[in-house]
């Protein structure tokens, strides 16, 4: 009875570092107003999936069996809201921000992930495929909470410092309206391969 961490951290890494709605939304973040500005909206992000995990772990997944609407209107909603924000990502140009302009908050970051289809998927794999039957929900809810929130802590800031660094460079070059297209593009794609694809991207 317990969670297999190991094989989870090398999943939780793959899935925490890798491109999807969250870090392009952190990525865009740093590269409009700067890695300090954006560092409420990380931190608000690394707390919103524990939205997620807690009621999950404890049992959402049973009410998703009996009411599996509610969730697919969910899944919908979540993929809608994420493509806007690709759409706005993609009209978005890098420098610093107009006057009057501020970065999102830690109250934005909040919401991402629990209207991002990528985290909700990440986390019921999470659950299923390495938590071993018998587990005493909150063994394997906390083991799983912390460990992504470590993994968070270490990552999603670098997205943000990501986009930083890359305003510096490309920001009033031809290639900044090729790179915010290209950044929308992949979001996009994160969504449709959770909804469509298969599990755990």
């Amino acid at each position: 009875m317990s969670v297999a961490i190991t094989s989870f951290l090398v999943f939780g890494v793959s899935q925490v570092g890798t491109p999807g709605p969250a870090n392009m939304a952190l990525l865009a973040t740093g590269a409009r107003f700067g890695f300090r500005a954006a560092l409420p909206f990380v931190f608000g992000v690394v707390l919103g999936k524990q939205l997620i995990i807690w009621p999950i772990g404890f049992g959402l997944m049973e009410l998703a069996e009996t009411q599996p609407f509610l969730f697919e209107t969910l899944k919908w909603i979540s993929a809608a809201y994420i493509c806007w924000l690709a759409w706005k990502v993609a009209n978005m140009r890098l420098g610093p921000a107009e006057a009057g302009s501020q970065a999102p908050g830690f109250i934005a970051g909040l919401v991402v992930h629990p209207l991002n289809p990528k985290a909700w998927a990440m986390i019921v794999t999470s659950f299923t495929n390495f938590v071993s039957p018998g587990t005493p929900a909150l063994q394997a809810t906390a083991t799983i909470a912390i460990s992504l929130m470590a993994l968070q802590l270490i990552l999603h800031p670098l997205w943000s410092l990501g986009g930083d660094r890359m305003a510096r460079t490309v920001a009033g070059t031809p290639a900044e309206t090729y790179l915010m297209r290209g950044l929308a593009v992949l979001t996009v794609a994160s969504v449709l391969f959770v909804l469509f694809g298969g599990e755990g991207a």
